[in-house]
């Protein structure tokens, strides 16, 4: 009966009604902490941002904890979970195709500069021995590493996070984030590192 904008909505409209009704409604419903998901949603899905094929990864990653997050209130006519499949769908065929393109271009571009510099090289096999495979290969790992680093930091972060909001005297550090968006961060972590063991494994 009162509503920020009538519909039908575009999404842009309804996440902007999300955002509008939070604390009033929807954050009686899902956790408030996801307002920062509908934030997230709206600034690359609504405002003209260039999305690259990670952050495309991120804002699927983000529909699902939305509307896992909502399927505990209810299916909304069999609507939610044919959404969460098509969602999830996407997210795995954007990891998949990710995990693909890394292996295909690292492998191309190794081979074509062992054909360039070793032209009596029958193959990428024979290649391989070649002191210019592992020049790539070490830039590579170096790549790798600071993915890890990355990944590791971050964890430290949110782990500094939660111990002082539960031991306020254990470790001087200017919070930044409240408990919830630090937990919810570990957990988005903890998955973004499964794809980081899957794609390893792969």
């Amino acid at each position: 009966q009162i509503l920020y904008l009538k519909p039908p909505w575009t999404l842009a409209n309804l996440l902007k009604c999300y955002k509008k009704h939070w604390m009033a409604v929807f954050g009686y419903i899902v956790p408030r902490s996801l307002l920062s998901t509908i934030e997230c949603l709206y600034k690359y899905l609504c405002t003209g941002k260039i999305v690259d094929s990670s952050t495309a990864g991120i804002l699927l990653q983000e529909s699902k904890n939305l509307l896992h997050a909502f399927s505990s209130r209810s299916d909304y006519n069999g609507v939610l979970p044919r959404a969460y499949a098509e969602v999830n769908k996407l997210y795995q065929t954007l990891t998949e195709d990710l995990s693909e393109d890394i292996m295909v271009l690292s492998e191309n571009a190794a081979c074509e500069k062992m054909e360039a510099m070793t032209p009596n090289l029958q193959n990428c096999e024979e290649k391989m021995s070649h002191p210019s495979f592992h020049v790539a290969q070490e830039n590579r790992h170096q790549e790798i590493w600071s993915v890890l680093e990355a990944v590791w930091n971050t964890i430290n972060l949110y782990s500094i996070e939660i111990f002082q909001k539960l031991d306020p005297n254990a470790v001087t550090f200017t919070a930044k984030s409240s408990f919830e968006e630090a937990f919810l961060g570990l957990q988005k972590l903890l998955a973004a590192v499964n794809d980081i063991r899957e794609g390893i494994s792969r």
